[in-house]
């Protein structure tokens, strides 16, 4: 297989773009990033608190780092932020001429606020303008949570002048006004008299978590003998992401966005997250094979990169599924699973999962800061 014929190319030519679900210094000093850049096309890179707790903690590639910086008293929060900055910008910098070529569409790479915050409008906003002067790199962005909290900060930081990939999306609706603050921070900027066609952002939809949930309810419905509950299984995650296609395109077809494409704005991007399977039983590649659309992205961890790469066979997906869709989630409604309801308890869910590693990160830190005292 040539470079050229990468079945992760050829996704770029049906206008979907392919990002890295992860981020390790490893990757970054064995030419692992740079290759994927090179051979396969990859556009984008995401992290997460979890992603990066991770990278921390397994091995010995943060050891000397992390010795220096508890020579010089750092606390934990301290040295997890001087390696997650200093990553960022280093695979912000293999990204750049992506960036560039591509007029700020891709090439970037994204870094989280405090998870402890996504029900914190004031705090969030602060957080991420702290990170966002301190990684100085245009083609980076700030995560930023979809909760209720979450929505306003969008606006706030868009109208700053700083790109923002909304995180732990599992609603139609709540993409829906993710994009709508989005837009309006774009107003703002306008209405400031301040340029617009440098801004991005992505709306991050987190979709294998979605059948997660929904199966194991629909597992329990069969067992109780209710009839079609099984053939449902690993179909409602693409429905809910059919449905935040269909009403982000609406969006793009409105008087409201052609008035800021006329200034140069970017379209708010529907980000495919949460892309590997936790069920053995379905495809390694399901949730790219299943959501290939133009104007998309998705993120996918190296695994399924690789899954891809192997067999991939690139042709537009979504699209063609949009009535099956619907009716997907009308048949599941009808078996009483409220989608918005699942919304909610992923969203919730997403944000302990998020806390949970970066508590256990700090721990960490704090217990060899501990140690290097004695």
């Amino acid at each position: 297989m040539t470079t050229n014929d990468s079945p992760l190319r050829r996704l770029a030519s049906l206008g979907q773009s392919v990002w890295l679900d992860d981020l390790q210094r490893s990757m970054l000093e064995d030419g692992t990033l740079a290759r994927l850049i090179a051979d396969d096309g990859l556009s984008g890179l995401t992290s997460n608190p979890a992603i990066l707790s991770k990278a921390l903690t397994s091995g010995t590639e943060y050891a000397a780092d992390i010795a220096r910086l508890l020579a010089g008293s750092a606390t934990g929060i301290a040295i997890y932020e001087t390696l997650a900055l200093e990553d960022v910008q280093r695979a912000a910098d293999l990204f750049r001429d992506v960036y560039d070529r591509s007029v700020g569409r891709d090439g970037y790479v994204s870094m989280e606020v405090s998870p402890h915050l996504a029900d914190d409008t004031a705090a969030t906003v602060a957080e991420a303008r702290r990170l966002w002067g301190l990684l100085a790199r245009p083609n980076v962005m700030i995560k930023v949570p979809g909760t209720r909290a979450g929505l306003p900060a969008i606006r706030a930081l868009t109208a700053a002048g700083i790109n923002v990939n909304v995180t732990l999306l599992f609603s139609p609706e709540r993409c829906r006004q993710a994009e709508g603050e989005y837009l309006a921070g774009l107003e703002d900027r306008l209405a400031a008299d301040l340029a617009i066609d440098r801004i991005a952002s992505v709306a991050s939809f987190f979709v294998s978590r979605i059948d997660t949930l929904i199966d194991r309810r629909l597992d329990a419905l069969s067992a109780g003998g209710e009839a079609g509950a099984h053939a449902l299984r690993g179909r409602g995650a693409v429905a809910c992401a059919a449905r935040a296609f269909e009403l982000h395109g609406e969006s793009m077809n409105s008087g409201r966005w052609q008035a800021l494409a006329a200034h140069g704005a970017h379209p708010q991007r529907l980000l495919w997250a949460s892309t590997s399977t936790k069920d053995p039983s379905y495809p390694p590649t399901k949730y790219v094979d299943e959501l290939i659309a133009p104007g998309t992205i998705n993120t996918m961890p190296l695994a399924t990169i690789d899954a891809y790469r192997r067999q991939g066979q690139p042709v537009l997906t979504l699209e063609r599924h949009l009535a099956a869709a619907s009716d997907t989630r009308k048949a599941l409604e009808a078996l009483g699973i409220d989608l918005e309801q699942v919304a909610g308890e992923l969203e919730r869910d997403g944000v302990r999962k998020f806390v949970e590693p970066f508590e256990s990160l700090q721990r960490w830190l704090e217990e060899r800061r501990a140690q290097h005292r004695l």
